[in-house]
């Protein structure tokens, strides 16, 4: 009987995310996700903070049965809520202290120049994230760099010499504090 109630409460979790249950493969995707109910919020609320957190941990924390855990993970993975699991390294263990925030303004705006922009920028070296934002800016990039030096260079062998990149302005970043959210 118990069974029974864990396969309803995950077919009624992927109800609406389509008929196999996974959300679109495109992050650019902005169609809301299937509503998800407190239990699935605490679930991912406590994996955003340990992702390291074994099931019946996070069960518990949870205030839900171990197997019912494990199928509202297995099904908030399949809708792609939870995209995946990752290690918080030091950038300073990786040669890499200095970390910037550079906004980039493009001199075309046609969906293929953007687009083209957004794929080369993802692969330049010390590239952490590349977000496409509204206003003055297009893009602002997420950069670590080893020194002021390979920062400099970064933005002259990389940005400075794109024919599609207008302007460039760099922020250094003193601290980094991770919210809640």
């Amino acid at each position: 009987m118990a069974w029974k109630i864990i396969l309803s409460l995950a077919l009624a979790s992927l109800k609406d995310s389509g008929e196999d249950g996974a959300m679109p493969p495109d992050p650019n995707d902005v169609r809301p996700y299937p509503a998800l109910d407190e239990v699935d919020r605490a679930i991912l609320t406590e994996l955003a903070a340990d992702g390291r957190l074994p099931n019946n941990a996070l069960a518990e924390r949870v205030g839900v049965a171990p197997s019912t855990c494990l199928t509202r993970t297995r099904a908030l993975r399949e809708r792609g809520a939870i995209r995946g699991f990752h290690a918080e390294v030091d950038p300073a263990a990786l040669g890499l202290p200095l970390q910037a925030l550079v906004s980039v303004r493009l001199t075309a705006h046609e969906r293929a120049a953007v687009d083209a922009f957004r794929a080369r920028s993802v692969r330049l070296p010390g590239v952490v994230s590349v977000f496409h934002v509204a206003g003055a800016e297009d893009y602002v990039l997420h950069v670590r760099a080893a020194s002021g030096d390979a920062l400099r260079d970064f933005v002259l062998d990389h940005l400075a010499v794109d024919p599609v990149v207008q302007h460039t302005q760099t922020s250094l970043i003193f601290e980094q504090a991770r919210g809640m959210g």
